[in-house]
Protein backbone atom coordinates (compact mmCIF):
# COMPACT_ATOMS: atom_id res chain seq x y z
CA UNK A 1 0.00 0.00 0.00
CA UNK A 2 1.40 3.28 -1.05
CA UNK A 3 2.30 5.92 1.32
CA UNK A 4 0.29 9.37 1.26
CA UNK A 5 1.86 12.37 -0.71
CA UNK A 6 4.74 14.11 1.82
CA UNK A 7 3.91 17.57 2.65
CA UNK A 8 6.15 19.59 4.46
CA UNK A 9 3.42 22.30 5.68
CA UNK A 10 1.49 24.54 3.85
CA UNK A 11 2.56 25.95 0.36
CA UNK A 12 2.75 30.03 0.76
CA UNK A 13 1.50 31.76 -2.41
CA UNK A 14 2.84 31.95 -5.61
CA UNK A 15 5.37 28.92 -4.40
CA UNK A 16 6.78 27.28 -7.53
CA UNK A 17 9.07 24.95 -5.80
CA UNK A 18 10.45 24.66 -2.18
CA UNK A 19 13.76 23.81 -0.81
CA UNK A 20 13.63 22.38 2.25
CA UNK A 21 16.83 22.63 4.47
CA UNK A 22 16.55 20.08 7.63
CA UNK A 23 19.34 22.37 9.88
CA UNK A 24 19.13 19.17 12.90
CA UNK A 25 20.53 17.11 10.22
CA UNK A 26 23.23 19.39 8.84
CA UNK A 27 24.47 19.85 12.60
CA UNK A 28 24.17 16.24 13.44
CA UNK A 29 26.28 15.38 10.05
CA UNK A 30 29.00 18.20 11.28
CA UNK A 31 29.34 16.12 14.52
CA UNK A 32 29.38 12.72 12.87
CA UNK A 33 32.36 14.13 11.18
CA UNK A 34 33.71 15.44 13.98
CA UNK A 35 33.88 12.13 16.22
CA UNK A 36 35.31 10.66 12.86
CA UNK A 37 38.32 12.68 13.08
CA UNK A 38 41.48 11.73 14.66
CA UNK A 39 41.96 12.70 18.20
CA UNK A 40 42.89 16.36 18.62
CA UNK A 41 41.62 17.12 15.39
CA UNK A 42 39.34 20.29 15.12
CA UNK A 43 36.39 19.76 12.68
CA UNK A 44 35.60 22.86 10.44
CA UNK A 45 33.33 24.08 7.74
CA UNK A 46 33.28 24.77 4.05
CA UNK A 47 29.88 27.51 4.07
CA UNK A 48 31.15 28.92 0.70
CA UNK A 49 28.58 29.96 -2.12
CA UNK A 50 25.86 30.96 0.49
CA UNK A 51 26.58 27.24 2.37
CA UNK A 52 26.11 25.76 -0.72
CA UNK A 53 23.18 27.76 -2.05
CA UNK A 54 21.18 26.83 1.04
CA UNK A 55 20.71 29.80 3.00
CA UNK A 56 23.92 30.95 4.98
CA UNK A 57 22.71 32.55 8.16
CA UNK A 58 20.62 29.73 9.48
CA UNK A 59 22.96 27.34 8.26
CA UNK A 60 26.19 29.05 9.28
CA UNK A 61 24.20 29.68 12.84
CA UNK A 62 23.38 25.98 13.37
CA UNK A 63 26.86 25.42 12.53
CA UNK A 64 28.42 27.08 14.86
CA UNK A 65 25.35 25.87 17.85
CA UNK A 66 26.54 22.44 17.30
CA UNK A 67 30.10 23.63 18.05
CA UNK A 68 32.28 24.78 14.58
CA UNK A 69 34.32 26.99 15.14
CA UNK A 70 36.75 27.46 11.85
CA UNK A 71 34.69 28.23 8.98
CA UNK A 72 36.07 28.23 5.12
CA UNK A 73 34.60 30.75 2.21
CA UNK A 74 35.67 31.69 -1.21
CA UNK A 75 35.27 35.53 -1.18
CA UNK A 76 36.14 38.30 1.04
CA UNK A 77 32.32 39.52 0.75
CA UNK A 78 31.26 36.10 2.04
CA UNK A 79 33.46 36.61 4.59
CA UNK A 80 32.33 39.97 5.67
CA UNK A 81 28.94 38.43 6.01
CA UNK A 82 30.14 35.36 7.88
CA UNK A 83 31.92 38.03 10.59
CA UNK A 84 28.28 39.67 10.51
CA UNK A 85 26.79 36.61 11.52
CA UNK A 86 29.44 35.21 13.70
CA UNK A 87 31.42 37.54 15.28
CA UNK A 88 33.27 35.06 17.67
CA UNK A 89 34.58 32.40 14.15
CA UNK A 90 37.78 31.78 12.66
CA UNK A 91 36.90 33.48 9.27
CA UNK A 92 39.29 31.70 5.77
CA UNK A 93 38.91 33.10 2.65
CA UNK A 94 39.97 30.30 0.37
CA UNK A 95 40.48 32.89 -2.58
CA UNK A 96 43.81 34.26 -1.55
CA UNK A 97 44.29 38.08 -0.83
CA UNK A 98 42.86 40.26 -3.12
CA UNK A 99 45.19 42.61 -4.53
CA UNK A 100 45.02 45.76 -2.10
CA UNK A 101 42.65 44.82 0.25
CA UNK A 102 44.57 44.22 3.20
CA UNK A 103 42.90 46.89 5.23
CA UNK A 104 39.64 45.36 3.85
CA UNK A 105 40.19 41.73 5.35
CA UNK A 106 41.70 43.59 8.52
CA UNK A 107 38.52 45.57 9.69
CA UNK A 108 36.68 42.26 9.19
CA UNK A 109 38.93 40.01 10.76
CA UNK A 110 39.39 37.94 7.58
CA UNK A 111 42.00 35.41 7.50
CA UNK A 112 43.64 35.32 3.48
CA UNK A 113 45.23 31.48 2.61
CA UNK A 114 47.89 33.29 1.35
CA UNK A 115 48.33 31.11 -2.07
CA UNK A 116 51.55 33.25 -4.04
CA UNK A 117 54.74 34.56 -3.19
CA UNK A 118 53.02 38.33 -4.76
CA UNK A 119 50.12 37.36 -2.00
CA UNK A 120 52.54 36.49 0.92
CA UNK A 121 54.48 39.82 -0.22
CA UNK A 122 51.67 42.04 0.27
CA UNK A 123 50.56 40.91 3.17
CA UNK A 124 53.72 41.29 4.52
CA UNK A 125 53.57 44.95 3.67
CA UNK A 126 50.76 45.51 5.10
CA UNK A 127 52.29 44.56 8.39
CA UNK A 128 50.50 41.08 8.77
CA UNK A 129 47.55 43.24 10.30
CA UNK A 130 45.87 39.73 11.10
CA UNK A 131 46.31 36.01 11.27
CA UNK A 132 46.59 34.29 7.89
CA UNK A 133 46.98 30.75 6.56
CA UNK A 134 49.47 30.07 4.27
CA UNK A 135 48.17 27.70 0.85
CA UNK A 136 50.60 25.35 -0.79
CA UNK A 137 50.23 23.19 -3.79
CA UNK A 138 51.19 19.26 -3.39
CA UNK A 139 49.04 18.19 -6.58
CA UNK A 140 45.84 19.61 -7.53
CA UNK A 141 47.40 22.75 -9.33
CA UNK A 142 45.17 25.16 -8.77
CA UNK A 143 45.78 27.55 -6.41
CA UNK A 144 49.02 27.56 -4.19
CA UNK A 145 52.64 28.27 -3.88
CA UNK A 146 55.23 25.66 -4.90
CA UNK A 147 57.22 23.56 -2.67
CA UNK A 148 60.37 25.96 -2.63
CA UNK A 149 58.13 29.05 -2.55
CA UNK A 150 56.78 27.59 0.72
CA UNK A 151 60.66 26.94 1.78
CA UNK A 152 61.30 30.46 1.06
CA UNK A 153 58.20 31.54 3.44
CA UNK A 154 59.79 29.11 5.99
CA UNK A 155 63.04 30.57 6.17
CA UNK A 156 61.46 34.25 6.02
CA UNK A 157 59.12 33.86 8.62
CA UNK A 158 55.35 35.20 8.48
CA UNK A 159 54.27 36.75 11.60
CA UNK A 160 50.52 35.56 12.56
CA UNK A 161 50.43 32.82 10.37
CA UNK A 162 47.56 30.31 11.97
CA UNK A 163 47.67 27.53 9.37
CA UNK A 164 49.08 26.01 6.85
CA UNK A 165 46.93 23.80 4.22
CA UNK A 166 46.85 21.88 0.89
CA UNK A 167 44.00 20.63 -0.93
CA UNK A 168 43.45 16.93 -2.04
CA UNK A 169 42.71 16.56 -5.67
CA UNK A 170 41.36 12.91 -6.00
CA UNK A 171 40.46 11.95 -2.44
CA UNK A 172 36.87 11.14 -3.53
CA UNK A 173 38.97 7.56 -5.23
CA UNK A 174 40.36 6.53 -1.93
CA UNK A 175 42.43 3.85 -4.04
CA UNK A 176 43.81 7.01 -6.26
CA UNK A 177 48.10 6.56 -5.95
CA UNK A 178 48.07 10.32 -5.70
CA UNK A 179 46.41 10.56 -2.36
CA UNK A 180 49.29 8.70 -0.62
CA UNK A 181 51.93 11.11 -2.78
CA UNK A 182 50.07 14.63 -2.14
CA UNK A 183 50.06 13.15 1.71
CA UNK A 184 54.35 12.61 1.97
CA UNK A 185 54.16 16.12 0.18
CA UNK A 186 52.13 17.72 2.28
CA UNK A 187 53.98 16.38 5.52
CA UNK A 188 57.27 17.99 3.56
CA UNK A 189 55.86 21.30 3.78
CA UNK A 190 54.71 21.47 6.68
CA UNK A 191 57.47 20.05 8.81
CA UNK A 192 59.27 23.40 7.41
CA UNK A 193 56.58 25.58 10.27
CA UNK A 194 56.92 23.90 13.65
CA UNK A 195 54.28 24.56 15.86
CA UNK A 196 51.71 25.50 13.28
CA UNK A 197 48.37 24.01 12.71
CA UNK A 198 48.15 22.10 9.04
CA UNK A 199 45.14 21.32 7.41
CA UNK A 200 44.57 18.96 4.73
CA UNK A 201 41.33 17.17 4.25
CA UNK A 202 38.31 17.98 2.78
CA UNK A 203 34.78 15.91 3.26
CA UNK A 204 36.33 13.04 1.07
CA UNK A 205 39.61 13.82 2.83
CA UNK A 206 38.26 12.85 6.35
CA UNK A 207 37.49 8.96 5.12
CA UNK A 208 40.76 8.20 3.82
CA UNK A 209 41.57 8.15 7.56
CA UNK A 210 43.88 9.58 10.60
CA UNK A 211 47.02 10.15 8.64
CA UNK A 212 45.13 12.61 6.00
CA UNK A 213 43.70 14.35 9.64
CA UNK A 214 46.47 16.94 10.42
CA UNK A 215 44.57 19.79 13.37
CA UNK A 216 41.88 20.68 11.82
CA UNK A 217 39.62 19.18 8.49
CA UNK A 218 37.63 21.44 6.24
CA UNK A 219 34.20 19.09 5.25
CA UNK A 220 32.18 20.77 2.72
CA UNK A 221 29.40 18.97 1.09
CA UNK A 222 29.20 15.63 3.81
CA UNK A 223 27.88 18.52 5.66
CA UNK A 224 24.71 18.98 3.50
CA UNK A 225 24.17 15.65 2.47
CA UNK A 226 26.05 14.67 -0.76
CA UNK A 227 27.91 11.73 -0.74
CA UNK A 228 31.45 12.96 -1.11
CA UNK A 229 33.73 9.70 -1.68
CA UNK A 230 33.15 6.03 -2.95
CA UNK A 231 33.60 5.11 0.37
CA UNK A 232 29.66 4.53 1.50
CA UNK A 233 30.26 5.67 5.11
CA UNK A 234 30.76 8.61 3.53
CA UNK A 235 26.88 9.02 2.70
CA UNK A 236 25.03 10.99 5.80
CA UNK A 237 21.87 12.20 6.69
CA UNK A 238 20.19 14.17 3.98
CA UNK A 239 19.70 17.62 4.83
CA UNK A 240 18.10 18.42 1.42
CA UNK A 241 14.19 18.09 0.04
CA UNK A 242 13.82 19.78 -3.24
CA UNK A 243 10.36 19.65 -3.97
CA UNK A 244 8.31 21.30 -7.34
CA UNK A 245 4.45 21.09 -7.98
CA UNK A 246 2.56 19.90 -10.46
CA UNK A 247 0.72 22.18 -13.08
CA UNK A 248 -1.24 19.77 -14.91
CA UNK A 249 -1.57 16.74 -15.68
CA UNK A 250 -3.00 15.54 -19.41
CA UNK A 251 -2.59 11.65 -21.50
CA UNK A 252 0.18 10.76 -23.92
CA UNK A 253 -0.89 8.56 -26.50
CA UNK A 254 1.63 5.62 -27.57
CA UNK A 255 3.39 7.56 -30.47
CA UNK A 256 3.58 10.67 -29.51
CA UNK A 257 6.49 12.92 -28.57
CA UNK A 258 7.12 15.54 -25.37
CA UNK A 259 9.02 18.53 -25.09
CA UNK A 260 11.64 20.50 -27.51
CA UNK A 261 12.89 18.01 -30.08
CA UNK A 262 11.05 15.50 -29.44
CA UNK A 263 13.41 13.54 -27.96
CA UNK A 264 11.19 11.21 -26.23
CA UNK A 265 8.75 9.05 -27.75
CA UNK A 266 5.84 7.46 -25.17
CA UNK A 267 6.20 3.66 -25.53
CA UNK A 268 2.29 3.14 -24.11
CA UNK A 269 -0.86 5.33 -23.15
CA UNK A 270 0.62 7.21 -20.34
CA UNK A 271 -0.28 10.15 -18.13
CA UNK A 272 2.18 12.91 -17.79
CA UNK A 273 2.57 15.05 -14.91
CA UNK A 274 4.10 18.86 -16.23
CA UNK A 275 6.20 19.90 -12.84
CA UNK A 276 7.29 23.79 -12.40
CA UNK A 277 10.97 23.36 -11.91
CA UNK A 278 13.49 23.65 -15.33
CA UNK A 279 16.65 24.94 -15.51
CA UNK A 280 16.31 28.38 -15.04
CA UNK A 281 15.78 27.17 -11.30
CA UNK A 282 18.57 25.13 -11.15
CA UNK A 283 17.21 22.02 -12.15
CA UNK A 284 19.56 20.81 -14.69
CA UNK A 285 18.67 20.73 -18.46
CA UNK A 286 20.88 17.29 -18.48
CA UNK A 287 18.88 15.78 -16.28
CA UNK A 288 16.12 15.07 -19.09
CA UNK A 289 15.66 11.92 -20.92
CA UNK A 290 15.39 10.91 -24.61
CA UNK A 291 14.79 7.32 -26.29
CA UNK A 292 18.21 6.21 -26.14
CA UNK A 293 19.32 7.28 -22.81
CA UNK A 294 16.87 7.54 -19.10
CA UNK A 295 16.86 10.81 -17.41
CA UNK A 296 17.26 11.88 -13.18
CA UNK A 297 13.70 10.45 -11.54
CA UNK A 298 11.74 12.01 -9.07
CA UNK A 299 9.16 11.10 -5.89
CA UNK A 300 5.42 10.89 -4.88
CA UNK A 301 3.45 8.98 -2.21
CA UNK A 302 6.21 5.82 -2.72
CA UNK A 303 6.52 5.82 -6.41
CA UNK A 304 9.17 6.25 -8.72
CA UNK A 305 8.54 9.30 -11.78
CA UNK A 306 10.37 9.05 -14.36
CA UNK A 307 11.51 12.66 -16.05
CA UNK A 308 10.14 12.24 -19.91
CA UNK A 309 11.89 14.10 -22.88
CA UNK A 310 14.02 17.70 -22.10
CA UNK A 311 14.42 20.03 -19.08
CA UNK A 312 12.90 22.99 -20.53
CA UNK A 313 13.42 26.17 -18.76
CA UNK A 314 10.22 26.61 -16.44
CA UNK A 315 8.95 23.48 -16.36
CA UNK A 316 10.13 19.46 -16.44
CA UNK A 317 7.65 16.08 -17.70
CA UNK A 318 6.94 13.02 -15.68
CA UNK A 319 5.44 9.86 -15.91
CA UNK A 320 3.15 9.85 -13.05
CA UNK A 321 1.36 6.49 -14.47
CA UNK A 322 2.03 4.12 -11.84
CA UNK A 323 0.02 6.35 -9.33
CA UNK A 324 -2.94 5.53 -8.43
CA UNK A 325 -5.69 8.16 -9.38
CA UNK A 326 -5.70 11.13 -7.07
CA UNK A 327 -2.52 11.29 -6.09
CA UNK A 328 -0.56 13.29 -8.87
CA UNK A 329 -3.30 16.20 -9.26
CA UNK A 330 -2.61 20.24 -9.71
CA UNK A 331 -0.67 21.53 -6.83
CA UNK A 332 0.83 18.53 -5.41
CA UNK A 333 4.40 19.03 -4.84
CA UNK A 334 6.58 16.39 -5.78
CA UNK A 335 10.16 15.47 -4.77
CA UNK A 336 12.98 16.33 -7.13
CA UNK A 337 15.19 14.64 -4.44
CA UNK A 338 15.78 14.80 -0.84
CA UNK A 339 15.36 11.61 1.51
CA UNK A 340 14.05 9.23 -1.24
CA UNK A 341 15.76 10.15 -4.19
CA UNK A 342 19.19 11.25 -3.21
CA UNK A 343 21.24 14.48 -4.58
CA UNK A 344 23.86 12.48 -5.78
CA UNK A 345 21.25 10.00 -7.87
CA UNK A 346 20.03 13.22 -9.66
CA UNK A 347 23.85 14.74 -10.06
CA UNK A 348 24.85 10.98 -11.61
CA UNK A 349 21.52 11.12 -14.31
CA UNK A 350 22.42 15.06 -15.06
CA UNK A 351 25.97 14.00 -15.87
CA UNK A 352 27.57 15.86 -13.10
CA UNK A 353 28.47 15.95 -9.48
CA UNK A 354 26.30 17.03 -6.45
CA UNK A 355 28.01 20.25 -5.33
CA UNK A 356 26.70 21.55 -9.10
CA UNK A 357 23.10 20.81 -8.24
CA UNK A 358 22.81 22.17 -5.18
CA UNK A 359 24.63 25.54 -5.74
CA UNK A 360 22.50 25.85 -9.04
CA UNK A 361 19.21 25.91 -7.28
CA UNK A 362 17.66 29.10 -8.23
CA UNK A 363 15.83 32.04 -6.45
CA UNK A 364 12.32 30.91 -7.61
CA UNK A 365 12.39 28.28 -5.11
CA UNK A 366 11.39 29.20 -1.42
CA UNK A 367 13.79 27.92 1.10
CA UNK A 368 12.61 27.14 4.54
CA UNK A 369 14.93 25.96 7.26
CA UNK A 370 13.03 23.48 9.70
CA UNK A 371 14.66 20.65 13.03
CA UNK A 372 16.37 22.19 15.94
CA UNK A 373 20.54 22.19 15.51
CA UNK A 374 20.40 21.20 19.04
CA UNK A 375 19.58 17.70 18.33
CA UNK A 376 15.59 17.70 17.91
CA UNK A 377 13.51 17.82 14.67
CA UNK A 378 10.71 19.50 14.30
Amino acid sequence: MSSPPIRRGPSQPGDNGRITVDLAALAANWRALSARLAEGTECGAAVKAGCYGLGDAPCMTALWQAGCRSFFVATPQEGARLRSLLPGAAVYILNGLYPGDAAYYAAHELRPCLGSPAEVAEWREAGAPGPSALHVDTGISRLGLAAEEAAGVAADGLPGLSLVMSHLACADTPDAPSNAGQLARFREIAAQFPGVPCSLANSAGIFLGPDFHFDLARPGIALYGGQPSSDPASRLAPVVTLEARILQTHLLKRGQTIGYGAAWTAPADMRVAMVAAGYADGYLRSAGSSDGRPGADAWLAGYRLPALGRVSMDMTAFDVSALPGGLAERGVFIELFGANIGVDEVATAAGTIGYELLTSLGHRFTRRHIGDPTGTTR
